[in-house]
């Protein structure tokens, strides 16, 4: 006697038929469907035992039904993104979630690299120097009348040059008789000390400091042969004031008052500083 082959379900006999072990059970084609086979999300009828089954985040669609809810295009072995229990094709997602590129006008992608700025943003390689038009990207840069600038170019087109050493002032620094200089390049032309926060003079153009002008310059008393100091002579001195940004301006730091003495001789007066 031939021993019995039935379905585990229905009992009847799967001699001759497809049928599907399931928990060390066999079961016909039509009895594993209704009993375990899942239900499709987009058209709602079971996916069958020769279908195949996609699933994404517990919910289920046969292949053909797994598509873009708004081109309806297949999304089968595609990048997708769900929004509001809703598939999309990332051509869809961007159209109508991603934001727009302040430059170019078009999307920037989901997956894709954008730059943000005071609530706008830009593809990486739209975010670019206005002068040099190369991609800012992570490097610094400088906003200056509704433009980017990269360090470089900005310095090149808008920050004064220290007439000293002829590089830029990017913060901190003066101007004497209107030529501008970084602090640590306004010093005393004897002892070559900042004359930053000291008061300073001047002969033939060029700037001491008190010591060193009454070493060089000034009168010796007869008396004991000691130079006789500026400060005892008719002599206005300044003090600079300390470094400000170059590129926002400040008045100019007032001159402080010498002291003035009745002495018919009358070394060279000082000069203003004026703050960058």
């Amino acid at each position: 006697m031939t021993e019995r082959f039935d379905c585990h379900h229905c009992s009847e006999t799967l001699f001759g038929r497809k049928y599907i072990w399931k928990e060390e059970n066999p079961y016909c084609v039509d009895c594993f469907e209704t009993l375990y086979a899942n239900n499709c999300e987009e058209c709602k009828q079971p996916i069958g035992c020769d279908c195949k089954d996609l699933s994404y985040k517990d919910r289920h669609w046969h292949e053909t039904c797994f598509h873009c809810s708004q081109c309806k295009n297949s999304l089968v072995d595609k990048p997708f993104a769900a929004k509001e229990d809703q598939l999309l094709c990332t051509e869809c997602y961007s159209n109508e979630y991603s934001s727009k590129c302040h430059e170019c006008r078009k999307t920037i992608m989901p997956g894709t690299r954008k730059m943000e700025y005071k609530g706008s943003s830009w593809h990486e390689t739209c975010f670019t120097c206005y002068r040099c038009q190369q991609p800012i990207g992570t490097k610094s840069f400088i906003p200056k009348d509704d433009q980017n600038f990269c360090v470089p170019c900005y310095e090149k087109q808008y920050a004064m040059q220290c007439v000293q050493c002829k590089k830029p002032i990017t913060t901190g620094g003066v101007t004497y008789r209107e030529q501008p200089w970084h602090k640590e390049c306004f010093v005393c032309t004897a002892c070559k000390k900042q004359l930053s926060g000291q008061r300073f003079t001047s002969r033939d153009e060029f700037a001491y400091c008190l010591g060193c002008f009454c070493d060089l310059y000034a009168k010796k008393c007869a008396g004991c042969t000691n130079p006789i100091s500026v400060t005892s002579e008719n002599f206005i001195g300044h003090r600079f004031q300390g470094p400000t940004d170059p590129l926002h301006s400040s008045p100019g730091a007032a001159p402080a008052r010498g002291i003035t003495s009745h002495v018919s001789h009358r070394e060279p007066t000082g000069h203003y500083l004026k703050l960058l």
